[in-house]
């Protein structure tokens, strides 16, 4: 029992019936203040009124008083009396014995009260202990008799208790169906929350697939799942991504490694001796540096991604420095073969780290050589007919510089153009060409790191790597 309570009390405990609950009761408040001004203020208007009106008759009776003998003043004021069921009238003589009027009575409340007040009375035909309600004040008509005019006022005191009753009703049904309302919400909310909840549970046992329901409501919680679902995508691609590192990792570094200790043991098994240790010494190391060269891009990949360029920013011409970096791999372009086409346009400045932006463009024309060298090798070697060209070109485009570089080799499929863009992906599987697959990914922490982007698209045959980057401003 404990439990079903907690369970039908949880709709009660959350911020959304509260902020209901709170919202209602603030309403009621301020909805009972103007409903009690609004009542009072009418009620005084009517008996206002009622009052005025009486204020006009006794004056307009007292004149007829001083015009009228008290005989004749008694059979207006009886006549009066007949003409009207919410006009009062009691005339009474110097003596105290009723002379004319419609009340029974000389009413006691009023009696000897200067302005008059409220009385009640009884009509005939009433039941015992029953009376009405009416508003009288006191004429003064002379000759000793004393005249009290009165309004029957009931129905307006009914009409006030009909009303005020219709506003507590109302009021009541106002409160229940906000409590209502706001269980509603509060269990509503408490489901969708549930819902995220049960999802982020699941995540965290390790079902990283599971991403939390969107109803199309474009409401907070919609936006909040949408945003939740993005969180979980971006760490299912960095888990993924993690795990595909640590793969690549195991195929890139442990033969190098196994080919570095094997060198040392067949370097200690030489019988050339020194001569054989030497050798051996200068094959480890020349694998030690490859090793070092690949950790070294492992560390400036991840201090791009944390770090901050502002502060090593300058403004430079930008096609000066890629025109520079492009020439000193004219030589290499040459010896596979190949024809280096430049074109950097004219004084396009950015504000970048100058040295990251070299070694960005260095490692894409180094691939664009490398991976058109095999198409040639391919053909027939470099004195096939047909000329390949790698060309690197620089342009701007809005307020943007583009460095393109465009290669003849075999290109990258579309489907594997974002995948090319991480560390260690090398879309060689079997793994027999050199390379780290630390190239592509270097080039594409630099563009970030500028607030730029890489693209790779189709060089119809090849491949065409443009990366962009924001004007110095």
């Amino acid at each position: 029992m404990t439990a079903l309570s907690d369970l039908a009390l949880r709709p009660m405990q959350t911020q959304a019936f509260r902020l209901a609950a709170v919202s209602a009761t603030v309403f009621l408040v301020v909805a009972t203040l103007i409903v009690g001004a609004l009542f009072w203020q009418t009620n005084t208007l009517l008996t206002d009124h009622v009052v005025e009106e009486l204020r006009r008759e006794a004056a307009e009776l007292a004149r007829e008083a001083d015009a009228s003998s008290p005989d004749e003043f008694a059979e207006k004021i009886e006549a009066r009396s007949r003409a009207t069921s919410t006009s009062l009238y009691f005339l009474a003589s110097a003596a105290g014995a009723k002379r004319a009027g419609n009340l029974p009575a000389f009413p006691l409340e009023i009696a000897g009260s200067a302005t008059g007040g409220v009385f009640r009375y009884a009509r005939a035909g009433d039941a015992p202990g029953t009376g009405r309600l009416a508003v009288g004040i006191p004429v003064p008509v002379g000759a000793g008799q004393r005249l009290i005019i009165g309004r029957d006022v009931e129905a307006q005191t009914e009409l006030a208790e009909r009303i005020k009753r219709t506003f507590l009703w109302g009021f009541g049904a106002l409160a229940v169906a906000a409590l209502i309302a706001g269980l509603a919400i509060g269990r509503s909310v408490l489901r969708r929350v549930e819902t995220i909840n049960a999802t982020t549970r699941s995540i965290m046992a390790g079902d990283l697939s599971r991403r939390v329901p969107v109803t199309g409501s474009n409401d907070e919680l919609d936006e909040l799942s949408a945003n939740l679902n993005g969180m979980l995508d971006r760490i299912e691609q960095l888990m993924s991504g993690l795990r595909e590192v640590s793969d690549n990792i195991a195929h890139d570094l442990k033969t190098p490694l196994n080919r570095l200790r094997n060198s040392a043991e067949a370097a200690l098994r030489d019988p050339r001796g020194a001569e054989g240790y030497r050798e051996g010494l200068e094959a480890a190391i020349e694998k030690a540096d490859d090793l070092i060269k690949t950790f070294n891009a492992l560390l400036l990949i991840a201090r791009l991604e944390a770090g901050v360029v502002e502060e090593s920013a300058e403004t430079f011409d930008l096609g000066s420095l890629v025109h520079d970096v492009a020439e000193l791999y004219e030589p290499v372009a040459e010896e596979a073969g190949l024809r280096l086409a430049i074109d950097t346009g004219d004084r396009i400045e950015v504000r970048a780290n100058r040295q990251l932006i070299g070694q960005a463009v260095a490692n894409l024309v180094d691939n664009a050589i490398k991976y058109s060298a095999r198409v040639v090798v391919a053909a027939g070697g470099a004195g096939h007919p047909r000329e390949t060209t790698v060309s690197v070109d620089v342009s701007t485009r809005g307020d943007n510089a583009e460095i393109s570089v465009a290669d003849r080799g075999p290109g990258i499929e579309e489907k594997d153009r974002d995948r090319a863009l991480r560390r260690f992906v090398r879309l060689e599987k079997s793994r027999t060409q050199p390379g780290t697959g630390l190239g592509l990914s270097l080039v594409a922490a630099v563009a970030r790191l500028h607030n730029g982007t890489v693209r790779l698209e189709d060089n119809a045959p090849g491949l065409r790597v443009v990366v962009t980057l924001p004007l110095a401003a």
